[in-house]
């Protein structure tokens, strides 16, 4: 297996390329520029197509034709940019094209800074555009599992044919770690749907647009029967010295990275401490998060944002324990000295 130093951002786009992407159109924005840099290079060498477009506006609109046309195809940016591109996210959940897109988090609101932050979750995990979608969100924290993550994205979103996320943050974006390259995508799924020209058969329909009186109505329920199915197939999340814990430290991504050390610096004060790290950030992973919870006596949650996970957390334990919460929003990254002295306090 081959093992290479890639930043997070060139092993995102490796994983994607491993997949089979051969479309990818962006903006870019920092902490992410690195992504359509090193796409520039290496699309053209794997034969595909490299844009980059006017406006994230454009590069979300690019990728919606791409994909409509049966191409494996991809953008990224980082919190604003992402913002921009949720109409195209929208249009794309509502025509049932796959697309993968990568959010490398930075803080907000607003412009806010080019820090690291995870305060995307929001509408990463309930659909950040109008309409009833949901996109799947997947959180990588190394820069090992951004390469495996995108490339599983793109066999979640053919699968489904829907929108997913991967959602990074700018430290993700940025570490270099050496990493395997061991995925390669020999064959790609027929689709049968794509606009690839009806010479030899009836004419495809992709569009967003229902008019007709009660065809979107339908439609949502078709989606809806779908992302049932996620929900029961797809949940990803891993666990750490949490089948003896007593308090029960939740976390995701770059985060929960740092919150693994302070658990083991826990263990050695003789505090019983574990890890739940949802990767799977939609569908959550609410029945083994209950599970878990239910042999802990506190839970505590800590995000770079003020708290957005906790909504989750919540619906998952029903109330029947107590949650604590150490959020660093704007841009702030916790220390796992930082961590383990909150669970020292709680």
């Amino acid at each position: 297996m081959k093992k290479v130093l890639l930043n997070g951002c060139e092993a995102s786009a490796e994983g994607a390329l491993a997949a089979g992407c051969r479309f990818y159109a962006g903006y870019p924005i920092t902490p992410q520029n690195r992504f359509p840099e090193y796409m520039s290079e290496r699309m053209p060498e794997e034969g595909g197509v490299f844009i980059q477009a006017e406006s994230e506006v454009s590069a979300i609109n690019m990728v919606y034709g791409a994909s409509a046309a049966g191409f494996r195809a991809m953008t990224s940016s980082s919190s604003p940019g992402i913002s921009l591109k949720q109409e195209g996210i929208s249009y794309l959940a509502g025509a049932e094209l796959p697309a993968v897109i990568v959010n490398m988090n930075r803080a907000g609101p607003g412009l806010g800074d080019v820090t690291p932050s995870q305060s995307d979750y929001f509408q990463s995990t309930r659909g950040g555009g109008h309409g009833d979608y949901r996109t799947i969100s997947l959180a990588p924290w190394s820069v090992q599992e951004i390469y495996d993550l995108t490339y599983k994205a793109f066999d979640l979103a053919d699968k489904y044919r829907n929108p997913v996320i991967v959602h990074a943050d700018g430290i993700t974006a940025q570490i270099m770690e050496a990493v395997e390259l061991h995925l390669r995508r020999k064959r790609l799924p027929e689709k049968k749907w794509a606009l690839t020209g009806c010479r030899d058969r009836m004419p495809h329909s992709v569009k967003s647009l229902a008019l007709t009186p009660g065809v979107l109505e339908t439609h949502n329920w078709k989606m809806a029967g779908k992302y049932r199915k996620i929900e029961q197939r797809e949940i990803l999340c891993s666990k750490y010295m949490c089948e003896d814990a007593n308090l029960l430290v939740v976390s995701f991504g770059t985060c929960a990275r740092i919150c693994y050390d302070a658990i083991s610096m826990a263990r050695e004060e003789g505090i019983k401490a574990g890890l739940f790290r949802p990767v799977t950030l939609w569908p959550f992973p609410y029945e083994e998060l209950a599970r878990q919870a239910g042999k802990a006596k506190k839970i505590f949650v800590v995000e770079m944002n003020l708290g957005q996970m906790i909504d989750d957390v919540r619906i998952a334990v029903k109330n029947n324990i107590r949650i604590f919460f150490y959020g660093r929003p704007g841009g702030g990254v916790p220390s796992s000295e930082e961590i383990f002295k909150e669970i020292k306090k709680i």
